[in-house]
């Protein structure tokens, strides 16, 4: 075969080769893009989807069961820096709370029962700390960073979702906005 017929073959072979990659990545973007489509992004106004989910202590916690009173639904990791940083923040203000009709709820992302545990006692948190060992409750509400902070009110209605940590003032007046009247 002469040099020019290697060369006009290898460069079929480039194109070829290019082709199917390119074909790839838009199969890629497109299945990416209908997928995307097809998850409910909740929302502020959206009713809160119910789960239940068992705690450290080996306690029941569904949602539904805190009709009536504000949720401070925090999602959490213990590799998780500014989680670390808000737990404290968020025990402070679950005791000042406590009588006032609003709730923390906090559910673990990925960690064993023992990492759980081990940040639970490092940090003295006495608020429950439900483990979504499955991630299903994490898909159901579309978290992605941690921490996430979903607001409900006594109604179910998420009133806000809070992607990022806080601080303590924050975590006070986000629990004063889900407060019974």
């Amino acid at each position: 075969m002469s040099k020019a017929n290697q060369l006009a073959k290898k460069k079929k072979n480039r194109l070829v080769i290019r082709t199917i990659v390119l074909l790839l990545l838009l199969a890629a973007v497109i299945f990416t893009i209908t997928t995307k489509n097809n998850e409910k992004v909740l929302k502020a106004g959206d009713k809160a989807p119910d789960f239940e989910l068992i705690d450290l202590e080996g306690n029941k916690h569904r949602l539904s069961d805190y009709e009536g009173q504000g949720v401070f639904l925090n999602f959490w990791g213990s590799w998780c820096v500014p989680c670390k940083t808000e737990m404290p923040f968020m025990e402070s203000q679950s005791k000042e709370f406590e009588g006032k009709g609003v709730h923390i709820l906090a559910l673990n992302i990925k960690d064993t029962k023992l990492k759980a545990e081990t940040f639970r006692d490092q940090y003295n948190l006495t608020f429950p700390i439900a483990r979504d060992i499955d991630e299903s409750v994490r898909r159901a509400y579309n978290v992605l960073p941690l921490p996430t902070t979903i607001l409900i009110n006594k109604d179910g209605i998420i009133e806000k979702i809070i992607p990022t940590g806080m601080d303590e003032e924050q975590i006070r007046l986000e629990m004063e906005s889900i407060q019974p009247k």
